[in-house]
């Protein structure tokens, strides 16, 4: 693999790492720089010129500062004439601004993307994004991966019999019911309504639980007040036991430490999408990697093959 080049930022240089182990590639080495007047530089210290080159940064927080750092990150690539600039953003953070619910604001995800077309992106592969209609804000290709494979990998070592997996909303039901398949198991969805950023209500669960195992899944848990809401609702139908699951877990303002306190919550399971502070961690804390999916999705990208051959279909995949 010769002509390839993977960089990355400073928001997960950890993951781009083991993305580079398994492709049997050197991570290339790039330099962040801040002026005096606060303003950010970025230099790629590899070979760019004609070569396929993959630029390795989820936004997360401050996710202003890791933006503008990739779309420098590609500016800098396209001056240096890379011959294909792919943005590999395991976690789209702004895939959440996706419509407008209120008057005057803004649709963050259309523009965010419109920014890393400008900036020199020629394609995004990105994981799990909060509404796969974000996929349509892009005007190049976009490769967006799940990570159900990985989360049924590991749930298979229980019994999965009286399993039902459970969707805190019916938004995301389309992606617990294909979860439900992988795994053999029921699912069931919330009736969801959100008052604010981190106050939610919860009236009632569609499906069956009482007395059965449940898996709660959803696509990012950030204050978890959803999932919170989630267990309260769960616990007056009597499941048999609970495990949460998500893609990205990014566990803001000690959403992790409130999880992890719940006593009926066995087990809390994530990929490493976005980085997972160790000083945060709590033993019930399961951290999945997708390194090997992005690796060989990263492969195959560059020898022209197919991407979606490697994922089980789902709705919108």
């Amino acid at each position: 693999m010769r002509d390839i080049a993977v960089f990355t930022g400073s928001a997960h240089p950890e993951l781009a790492e083991e993305i580079c182990a398994h492709l049997g590639v050197p991570l290339s080495p790039s330099r962040v720089s801040r002026f005096a007047n606060d303003c950010l530089e970025v230099q790629l210290q590899g070979n760019c010129r004609e070569r396929d080159v993959f630029l390795v940064q989820p936004l997360v927080a401050p996710v202003q500062e890791h933006l503008v750092e990739l779309l420098l990150m590609c500016d800098a690539a396209r001056g240096a004439s890379a011959g294909r600039i792919t943005v590999v953003m395991p976690h789209y953070s702004y895939a959440r601004s996706d419509k407008k619910d209120a008057p005057r604001i803004s649709i963050g995800g259309r523009l965010v993307a419109d920014l890393l077309v400008s900036a020199g992106a020629g394609r995004v592969f990105t994981m799990t994004l909060h509404s796969p209609q974000v996929h349509g804000f892009f005007s190049v290709p976009v490769d967006h991966l799940h990570a159900l494979r990985e989360l049924a990998a590991h749930f298979r070592q229980y019994d999965l019999s009286r399993t039902t997996v459970v969707s805190p909303d019916l938004g995301n039901a389309k992606e617990a019911a294909a979860f439900a398949r992988m795994i053999g198991a029921q699912v069931a969805a919330g009736a969801k309504q959100r008052f604010a950023d981190d106050r939610v209500s919860i009236s009632s669960v569609i499906g069956e639980v009482a007395g059965r195992d449940v898996i709660v899944l959803d696509d990012e848990i950030a204050k978890g007040s959803t999932v919170l809401e989630l267990l309260q609702r769960l616990r007056e139908l009597g499941p048999r036991s609970i495990r949460v699951a998500c893609t990205h877990g990014l566990f803001a303002a000690g959403a992790l430490k409130r999880l992890g306190e719940q006593p009926d919550v066995l087990e809390i399971v994530c990929t490493n999408t976005v980085p997972v502070p160790v000083e945060e961690r709590t033993e019930k804390l399961r951290v999945l990697s997708i390194a090997p999916a992005f690796a060989e999705a990263v492969r195959r990208i560059h020898n022209g093959e197919s991407v979606s051959a490697l994922f089980d279909a789902l709705p919108g995949h």
